[in-house]
């Protein structure tokens, strides 16, 4: 009796695992997978993680390039190549012969001499710093006909200057007075000289015409 009732245990457990198999593959069969959630973040994400940077923060990219910048588009009207030339300072006119009518009047005491200035006894260096003074002065001031002493002087003789300086030529300012009235800066306000009347210093003098303030 023991023996059949141990039997219909046996029979018994295999039907059963049958039917969990059965059953099994029954349900295996109409199973469907899920779907997967998107990531939340970029695939890259996790190897930024692993090298040891914040998650979430691209890696920067690098150009070997350098950046360009925009081209401005050159007008149809410009010309590069050929730039417009700048314009030339205007050049200093020459000297005039000093008017006839003009000479006979300061001579006569018709024409009044407005200013003067005595050169003599002034060192070169001196004398023109004065010189070109006086008559940048006397032209702002709308003066026309002034007059410049430069003392008669010897050509063949020297003589120890006032100051102490040491010889210097006499008449030295009387050649170089001219001189310094033909530089281009004192012809653009001068317009002529000559020598003045004894009663003004005769050659150790000279009457000197100044350009108006609007033609200068």
């Amino acid at each position: 009796m023991k023996k059949q009732s141990g039997g219909g245990k046996g029979r018994a457990s295999a039907d059963d695992n049958d039917l969990d198999h059965e059953i099994w593959r029954h349900t295996a069969a109409t199973i469907e997978p899920l779907k997967r959630a998107k990531p939340r973040f970029h695939p890259a994400s996790d190897a930024l993680k692993a090298g040891g940077k914040a998650a979430g923060v691209p890696k920067p990219k690098v150009s070997a390039e350098p950046e360009r910048l925009p081209v401005k588009p050159r007008s149809a009207h410009a010309h590069p190549e050929n730039p417009r030339p700048k314009p030339s300072p205007a050049k200093a006119p020459d000297l005039a012969l000093f008017d006839r009518n003009s000479v006979r009047k300061l001579r006569g005491g018709r024409t009044e001499i407005e200013a003067r200035v005595d050169l003599h006894g002034m060192r070169q260096d001196e004398a023109h710093v004065a010189l070109r003074s006086f008559l940048f002065s006397c032209q702002r001031r709308g003066l026309r006909f002034v007059l410049v002493i430069t003392g008669k002087g010897k050509t063949n003789g020297k003589a120890l200057s006032e100051e102490g300086y040491g010889e210097r030529e006499r008449g030295v300012l009387k050649r170089n007075v001219p001189r310094w009235l033909d530089e281009p800066e004192l012809r653009a306000i001068v317009v002529s000289f000559t020598v003045a009347a004894i009663q003004h210093g005769g050659e150790g003098a000279m009457y000197v015409h100044l350009r108006s303030k609007n033609r200068a």
